[in-house]
């Protein structure tokens, strides 16, 4: 029997070759699954300490297909975790530390001028630049100038860069992990809103706690440290990523899904009258297949078949905050994005109400069928 081309290649073959017709096909397929999440999970947890939340967002963007923005202050392990990730997934990895100065081509590529030593006939070709990844670690992208931004954000959407009018595409899987700096912005270029929409889910890092702060200095400031060690390749997260499009999404989980993100647009009839005075613009329809996309990895996470309300709750926050405009009446109160995500969320049942009327203000019953109907 010839030897398997890659190291890897049964954790392709659980989750791709089978079938989904029969109950034991899904649990089988569903298991092999959860395992290679445990695994993947582990092998990054070795090298950061803390941050379960952070990661596990972290690893469903990238089953989900999509993008991630990482925001917090320096020090809290945002470019460890991308750096842990690539060593353990094995994926081809390029950092671009962002700055004013960064242009176009510096991030995409350039044609240049070669002379054939051996011929001396010279001839142009292609250079690709740090895009041409897997995993593409954009560090402190907020300073990057407009013209940059829009090199990425076309990557990003059609997963191919345009250069001297040639298109070429990406590898896959594409995963572009960028960081920003909440605190200091002199010198940076806030995102524009359609490239904030590009990304899946915004995770804000936290700083760490007393337990976590001294296991830090514990593993750090020792002369030997643990390194991730490759545990996945790109061809099983590519069929990760297939089968987590197959996961149910029953009609009541969609319509939820469709009414949260409703619920963000103020002259709408889902939007409760008292979130209204903090929005300006809602969400995007890009905010509700995040959700869906996000969901389905979160369910097969926990070893369900089909999503649940939970699982919507769970994600919902991450695929909102970056994705909702602020009042002005909001930002003299102080209230964030986020904070505005969860008055939503908390506001908008799982299930319509009966008389079929908008289900977007809340209410003692409504609240009540929303905490029944998480439990599903």
């Amino acid at each position: 029997m010839a030897a398997d081309p890659t190291p890897f290649a049964q954790d392709e073959r659980d989750l791709d070759q089978l079938g989904l017709d029969s109950v034991e096909e899904v649990r089988r397929r569903c298991e092999a699954f959860r395992k290679i999440f445990a695994r993947l999970r582990a092998e990054v947890g070795k090298s950061l300490v803390g941050q379960r939340e952070v990661v596990d967002l972290a690893l469903v963007t990238l089953f989900a297909d999509g993008h991630l923005l990482l925001e917090g202050v320096p020090g809290l392990g945002k470019t460890l975790l991308v750096r842990s990730l690539a060593a353990a997934t094995g994926l081809g990895f390029s950092r671009v530390q962002f700055t004013p100065d960064v242009m176009p081509a510096d991030i995409t590529g350039t044609s240049i001028l070669v002379e054939d030593e051996a011929t001396g006939r010279r001839e142009i070709r292609f250079r690709p630049g740090p895009l041409f990844a897997q995993l593409v670690l954009a560090d402190e992208v907020n300073r990057a100038s407009p013209k940059t931004q829009s090199a990425l954000l076309e990557a990003m959407q059609e997963r191919s860069v345009t250069v001297g009018g040639e298109t070429r595409q990406l590898g896959r899987p594409f995963f572009v992990m960028a960081t920003q700096n909440p605190i200091e912005q002199e010198g940076t270029f806030p995102l524009p809103e359609a490239q904030l929409d590009r990304f899946l889910l915004k995770i804000e890092v936290p700083p760490p706690d007393r337990e976590t702060l001294r296991e830090v200095l514990e593993r750090t400031t020792k002369v030997e440290s643990v390194a991730p060690t490759q545990v996945l390749d790109a061809r099983a997260i590519v069929a990760a990523q297939k089968l987590a499009r197959r996961i149910a999404l029953a009609p009541e989980v969609k319509d939820w899904i469709v009414r949260l993100v409703l619920a963000t647009h103020p002259d709408g009839e889902f939007c409760a009258d008292e979130n209204r005075r903090f929005i300006r613009i809602g969400a995007s329809p890009r905010a509700a297949q995040s959700i869906a996309s996000c969901a389905r990895v979160v369910a097969l996470m926990a070893g369900r078949y089909a999503v649940s309300f939970d699982d919507v709750r769970k994600i919902a926050r991450a695929a909102l905050r970056h994705r909702i405009h602020r009042s002005f009446e909001a930002e003299s109160s102080g209230l964030s994005n986020d904070e505005i995500a969860r008055l939503v969320i908390a506001s908008t049942p799982t299930y319509e109400q009966a008389s079929g009327t908008s289900s977007g203000t809340s209410s003692g019953t409504s609240s009540a069928a929303a905490t029944k109907g998480s439990s599903r």
